[in-house]
């Protein structure tokens, strides 16, 4: 049976002790003061964190371990065992993990993941109830069709709706057409229920030819995912080629236009891709970024710790190893600051933790989970 309503349950306000903790000096933005402080180091290219209700995080790390930080926020020595059979080929391996809205009664935890056929990959997600410092029971959820050889754009997170949906965020895999394709998962976002069974709302479902898993496309590589708090509509960015960075509103059917209509132009060489950037039928981002930025992670910050900043938008840049917010005034963005720029590194994922404050996680081989508080 499906569990397809979130739990009313609120997670406790988890705060891990100062003892694992490495100071900062203070960094002035232009709504706080913050600090920053790392809590764990030693990740090997970690790409996404996930908060547990009892305490503790669970962490991935792209080669394919699962890394458990307990209660008082020491890194375990040994990864959770368990896991499905993961490959890293080049931008893929182990990458987003999240907690099933009733986590609390049926311990799911979902993972996305490079898996090989022979010599090509793919993206797929699976879930697995974690007892212990085990995953049991594993089931695939979704399986990318159709694998390749290519070694980028896999993606990947996942983000549940207010009704329970799965939304898994996917890439073009490096072959620009796939995302026009809707017979192929590529370039994607797709929506499915917990157990990986399709909804008949879903705007490609019973079409011939058309894939029931899909629920917009024409995405070049989406690695960030968000709910808009107010709204509940799912928010996405994607990397652009040389330039061309875009936030969107995702919506039911709609064409997102890669390779169609872009704001960047092909590496190297600068020159044009596809017909421009406006096409009738194709959606406008919300926001574009010219240079990129090569965003990745996403959060909108609802917490009380930063007052000033609630109902920001947050996205970390891997380029430019920094934090950017993004104020925005119902579906437009107004105003964006660049905040600890070259500081703490590139910038995998952004999180709001259950005390309200905010967590980076860093893409290095010493990754870090870094938090910011308020300056004193």
């Amino acid at each position: 049976m499906r569990d397809r309503r979130p739990s009313a349950t609120l997670f406790a306000l988890i705060l891990l002790p100062f003892s694992a903790i490495t100071a900062a000096a203070s960094v002035t933005t232009e709504k706080h003061s913050i600090d920053y402080e790392i809590v764990v180091e030693g990740l090997v290219n970690p790409w996404s964190v996930a908060f547990l209700p009892e305490g503790g995080m669970l962490i991935t790390e792209r080669g394919g371990k699962l890394r458990m930080v307990n209660s008082k926020g020491e890194l375990e020595s040994e990864p959770v065992k368990g896991l499905p059979a993961i490959n890293e080929h080049r931008q893929g391996g182990l990458l987003d993990v999240v907690l099933h809205p009733n986590f609390e009664e049926n311990r799911w935890v979902y993972l996305s993941y490079a898996e090989r056929n022979g010599s090509n990959y793919g993206t797929t997600v699976s879930r697995g109830r974690l007892v212990g410092r085990n995953l049991e029971q594993l089931q695939t959820v979704f399986r990318m069709t159709r694998k390749t050889s290519a070694g980028r754009h896999f993606g990947s997170r996942l983000v549940f709706d207010r009704e329970g949906h799965l939304f898994i965020t996917l890439g073009d895999r490096g072959d620009r057409p796939r995302a026009q394709d809707l017979s192929d998962h590529a370039g994607s976002v797709i929506r499915l229920y917990d157990d990986g069974s399709i909804p008949k709302q879903n705007p490609f479902f019973g079409k011939s030819g058309q894939l029931a898993e899909i629920y917009s496309y024409g995405h070049r590589n989406i690695q960030g995912a968000a709910l808009h708090p107010v709204s509940g509509k799912l928010w996405t960015h994607e990397h652009g080629p040389q330039g061309g960075d875009e936030i969107n509103i995702t919506k039911a059917g709609a064409n997102y236009g890669w390779p169609v209509i872009t704001y960047g132009v092909n590496y190297v060489i600068g020159t044009k891709i596809g017909e421009g950037t406006h096409k009738p039928g194709m959606e406008q981002p919300v926001h574009v970024w010219v240079p990129s930025i090569a965003p990745s992670g996403m959060i909108f910050y609802n917490g009380d710790k930063f007052s000033n900043w609630r109902g920001n938008l947050f996205v970390g840049s891997l380029k430019f190893q920094q934090l950017v917010r993004l104020e925005i005034a119902g579906e437009a963005i107004t105003h964006e600051e660049r905040l600890l720029s070259g500081i703490l590194g590139r910038i995998r994922d952004v999180r709001q933790g259950p005390d309200g404050l905010i967590y980076l996680i860093t893409d290095e081989e010493n990754g870090k989970l870094i938090r910011l508080i308020p300056a004193k």
